[in-house]
């Protein structure tokens, strides 16, 4: 369980496609396997067009409600860059905030409708005091598959929870068939690398 009996609060914000679903799931199942009660929520959107997603966990002794309130939660992970800005306002005062490098074309901007914010990375750096910012897919790729850069990244934002390893390796092979375990349990290996 939390250490001090606290509720946690975690968003994952992303674009359809990147695993946010997956990348819940475990989290969730690592959060329960410890001992805590467990609730998630997931706003699709357009995911299957491209649009953003979020998904939130929330876990303690006793979770009422799995919707996070804006400012509450102690890590931001964003598979996208944008959406971490998007998501900002979720964020707890001295909340960890995990940033995957890519960059995702939103539709309207492909379309010339609106434009992709330039130096996202200076932005992110001037919002977020504690930011961990790499690129998960060019990690991910290092162990044979950039699919695997959600597991990256939870790798680098279990860093900033309380939650035992033993839960986290167990919670992704329960999640992933047989023959993706290893490259997962590796992708996350390297996310907490990279914090």
């Amino acid at each position: 369980m939390s250490d001090n009996g606290a509720i946690e609060s975690v968003v994952l914000a992303g674009v359809g496609g990147q695993g946010i679903l997956l990348a819940s799931e475990i989290l969730a199942k690592a959060a329960m396997i410890a001992g805590n009660d467990v609730k998630t929520n997931e706003v699709h959107g357009m995911a299957q067009r491209g649009g953003s997603v979020i998904g939130q966990i929330r876990y303690g002794k006793k979770v009422y409600s799995p919707l996070v309130a804006r400012g509450t939660a102690r890590v931001l992970c964003a598979l996208e860059q944008i959406e971490a800005l998007r998501y900002a306002e979720y964020l707890a005062p001295g909340g960890l905030v995990v940033v995957n490098s890519q960059t995702i074309t939103p539709v309207t901007v492909s379309m010339g409708a609106a434009k992709y914010p330039k130096d996202v990375e200076a932005k992110l750096r001037s919002v977020f005091p504690r930011l961990i910012y790499f690129d998960a897919g060019k990690r991910a790729v290092e162990v044979g598959d950039i699919r695997a850069a959600n597991v990256v990244l939870l790798g680098a934002l279990s860093t900033g929870l309380d939650l035992p390893m033993e839960a986290w390796k167990r919670a992704i092979e329960d999640s992933v068939k047989p023959k993706f375990r290893e490259m997962n349990l590796k992708a996350f290996d390297i996310g907490r690398s990279c914090a």
